[in-house]
C-alpha cells in the first residue's frame, strides 16, 4: 500500500511540476498539451522566463525591459529577463544541451525564424504544437498567413510575433537622387567610391541584401519558391558572385571589411561615412530619427524589382524550463495591446502580426491612427513592391557561397 501511494504522489508531482523537471519526455510532451490554458497561467505566475533573442536592437530592447515586462509582470506576475543573444549562438546553446541529455534546459522562449526555425525543427529542439493553446492566437491572427517560415511548414512550433519589410536608407540633403533598380545601385556606387556597404552575411539584413539582388539578377524569385534546386542554384548564382564583385572595390574599406550586423552600419551611416543604409524594419528611419542618431532629412526607398517580407516568430525550447511561462508571454505578445505598442516608431515601429479583419474595429482605427512617420513609406507603398522569401535551404547555400565566392575572394 505505501509503495502505491508512492506512486500516486510521483504521478501528480509529475502533473504540478512537468514544465520544471518532468517525469520523461513523453510525459513532458503530453502535459503541455493537455493542460488547460488557465492551469497554465495559475502554474507561471510567480516565475522567471528567461527570453532569448537577437540584442542588437536598442528600441526593441527597451520596448521589452520598459513596457513588455512591466505588463506581464503587472497582468501575470511573470518576471521577463530579457537574454540577448544571436540566434547561431542559442541555436548552438541548445544543441549542446540536447547533445548533453539535458531534460531542462536554461531557454524558456525564444525570437526565431527562417533556417534557424528550419535546423531547430529538424533537430527536434521545439516544443509544440503549441500555438493552438494560445487564446489570442485562435482570436486573432490568420493561420494561412503563418502557415509557413520561409517556405518550411510551421505546424504550430512557433506564434507569429511581428512582419518586416526590407528597405534602404538615405539622407535626402546629401544625396537627392537615391538610385531606384538594382542595376542604378551598381552604377551609383562605382561613381561613389566608399559610400556603400552591406553587412557581413550571414547577418540577416546582409543577407537579405544579396537576396535582394540575387531576385534582380536573376529574372525574379518565382523560379525559387518550389524548393532548393541545386542545378537551377549552380546556373543562377554566378550572376549574384559577379555583381557582387564588381561592386566590391567600390565598396567603403574598398570591400576588404564588412560591418558585421547593421548597428554597426547605421554608426557608419549616422557618421556620414556612407551614404546609404538597410534595414529589415521601415520604420527603422524614423526609430532613429525620434532619438535623435539620424537627421530629420533621412528618408528610406525601395528597389522597382521589389522588397522582401517576412513574418518572424517566438518559440518554446522542448527541454524549457519553464514552458506555461513561455506560453503565456508568447500569448501575450500576440495581444492587441502588446502588437499596437510596439507599431509605433517611438517604441520599435515593428508591423504587426495580426489579421485587422479579426480585430474590434475601434482597436483597426488606433492601428491606422499610429503616425509611421515622414521617412516610413506608405504601407500601400511597401505592399505594392513586397516579394515573399524563398525556402532557406536558398539562403543557406547564398551565405555559404557568399563567404566562398565574395568574400575570399
Amino acid at each position: 500500500m505505501k509503495q502505491v501511494f508512492r506512486l500516486m504522489a510521483t504521478g501528480i508531482m509529475c502533473l504540478l511540476l512537468f514544465l520544471v523537471a518532468g517525469c520523461g519526455p513523453e510525459e513532458k510532451q503530453q502535459a503541455v498539451q493537455d493542460v488547460s490554458w488557465n492551469e497554465h497561467v495559475a502554474h507561471a505566475k510567480g516565475t522567471t522566463v528567461r527570453f532569448y533573442m537577437y540584442g542588437g536592437m536598442n528600441n526593441v530592447n527597451d520596448w521589452i525591459d520598459s513596457v513588455v515586462a512591466p505588463a506581464i509582470k503587472k497582468q501575470y506576475d511573470i518576471t521577463v529577463e530579457r537574454v540577448p543573444m544571436s540566434a547561431p549562438v542559442f541555436m548552438n546553446k541548445m544543441l549542446a544541451e540536447k547533445s548533453a541529455g539535458k531534460n531542462t534546459g536554461s531557454i524558456d522562449l525564444l525570437w526565431i525564424n527562417g533556417e534557424n526555425f528550419k535546423n531547430a525543427r529538424k533537430a527536434d529542439l521545439l516544443e509544440g504544437p503549441v500555438t493552438q493553446l494560445l487564446p489570442n492566437y485562435i482570436a486573432f491572427v490568420n493561420p494561412d498567413e503563418a502557415a509557413t517560415d520561409f517556405g518550411y511548414p510551421v505546424e504550430g512550433y512557433e506564434a507569429p510575433y511581428g512582419r518586416a519589410q526590407f528597405v534602404f536608407e538615405y539622407d535626402s540633403a546629401r544625396t537627392p537622387n537615391p538610385p531606384t533598380s538594382f542595376a542604378e545601385l551598381k552604377e551609383w556606387v562605382k561613381k561613389n567610391p566608399g559610400r556603400f556597404t552591406y553587412p557581413s552575411p550571414p547577418d540577416f539584413t546582409g543577407s537579405a541584401f544579396i537576396r535582394q539582388v540575387f531576385y534582380a539578377v536573376t529574372g525574379g524569385y518565382a523560379q525559387y519558391l518550389g524548393g532548393f534546386d541545386q542545378a537551377l542554384f549552380d546556373a543562377n548564382a554566378p550572376k549574384l558572385w559577379a555583381y557582387l564583385k564588381e561592386i566590391a572595390p567600390y565598396l567603403w574599406q574598398e570591400g576588404r571589411a564588412y560591418p558585421k550586423d547593421p548597428a554597426f552600419q547605421a554608426t557608419l551611416f549616422s557618421r556620414g561615412e556612407i551614404d546609404m543604409m538597410m534595414a529589415y524594419h521601415p520604420t527603422h528611419a524614423q526609430n532613429r530619427i525620434l532619438d535623435g542618431t539620424y537627421p530629420e532629412s533621412v528618408r528610406t526607398f525601395v528597389m522597382k524589382e521589389g522588397s522582401i517580407f517576412n513574418t518572424h516568430f517566438t518559440a518554446i525550447p522542448k527541454n524549457a524550463p519553464n514552458k506555461s511561462g513561455a506560453l503565456v508571454v508568447m500569448n501575450y505578445l500576440l495581444s492587441p495591446e502588446a502588437q499596437l505598442s510596439k507599431f509605433s516608431p517611438a517604441m520599435w515601429g515593428d508591423f504587426p502580426a495580426l489579421d485587422m479583419n479579426k480585430l474590434p474595429s475601434e482597436t483597426v482605427t488606433e492601428f491606422a491612427a499610429v503616425n509611421l512617420g515622414e521617412a516610413t513609406l506608405k504601407p500601400a507603398e511597401l505592399s505594392a513592391v513586397a516579394v515573399p522569401e524563398i525556402p532557406s535551404e536558398w539562403l543557406e547555400a547564398l551565405e555559404k557561397g557568399w563567404e566562398e565566392h565574395v568574400l575570399k575572394k
